[in-house]
């Protein structure tokens, strides 16, 4: 299937990971111009010369989330050189896991900030030439903890929740101006985040990380971690002009880990 998005500039935040960067490539090999932004320079430059490699045109951008400043400027370069952003997907990192309760107001205004503010931020300085062009896509991951939350994870929970309501609202103004707005929750995806997460709660509890990705996959119906590229497939569908009448909506990737309906 052509996905009708050749030649489409796509903005991908967190691409230097397991989940922006199988996002960015998926983009790239349905013929997108793709800057890859990360934190970390060397990552997002390592995945831009991967797509390079195999043919696609990507350009890496060291774009810190938390430097709210910065979004003027990093806008404004790629405008010069590509007249925008047609395709914006916000991946932002997680947090530390931490419990819900006794977590300094530092500590959730940092990531507020990095998590929430700068997606917003972001997202509005995309708006007006998506609008102007009467075509955009507005792609947010998110977690499986915003439909169920993830123990020790209380932060992620809270603020991730917070962009599925703002995607929401975002999508009924934006919809006339041929924009759609849409979240999607990975669910079990094998990158570093996961291995990260399974080895801290191996820590707590005193168990080896075999034995909790074992504990995981055995509450997976398809029986196993997704890959960062099937993730990445549905996120570009979700970017494409075939999926012009999907807006406002939640789409799991979570291989049927999400019992609830």
């Amino acid at each position: 299937m052509d996905l009708g998005i050749r030649n489409k500039t796509a903005l991908v935040f967190g691409a230097g990971g397991g989940l922006g960067g199988a996002i960015a490539r998926a983009l790239a090999a349905e013929g997108c111009f793709v800057y890859a932004a990360d934190i970390n320079a060397e990552a997002a430059g390592a995945t831009a010369s991967e797509i390079k490699a195999s043919g696609g045109e990507a350009e890496a951008v060291a774009w810190d989330l938390a430097d709210l400043p910065a979004v003027e400027s990093n806008f404004a370069a790629i405008e010069a050189k590509r007249g925008g952003v047609d395709i914006l997907v916000n991946n932002t990192g997680g947090p530390p896991p931490t419990p819900a309760s006794g977590q300094s107001p530092e500590l959730w205004a940092k990531h507020f900030q990095s998590m929430v503010l700068s997606v917003i931020a972001i997202t509005d300085r995309a708006l007006p030439g998506m609008r102007q062009r009467n075509w955009g896509r507005i792609v947010t991951s998110t977690s499986s903890g915003v439909v169920a939350p993830i123990p020790n994870l209380g932060i992620s929970n809270a603020l991730r929740l917070s962009l599925v309501g703002w995607s929401k609202t975002l999508a009924r103004e934006v919809g006339r101006d041929g924009v759609t707005a849409n979240i999607v929750l990975p669910g079990r995806i094998a990158t570093q985040r996961i291995k990260f997460l399974d080895e801290q709660k191996a820590a707590r509890e005193n168990r080896s990380a075999e034995d909790v990705a074992a504990e995981s996959t055995a509450s997976i119906p398809v029986g196993r971690y997704g890959e960062p590229a099937e993730y990445g497939d549905a996120v570009a569908f979700l970017a494409s002009a075939r999926a012009s009448y999907i807006t406002g909506s939640v789409i799991r990737v979570d291989g049927g880990l999400i019992a609830s309906i």
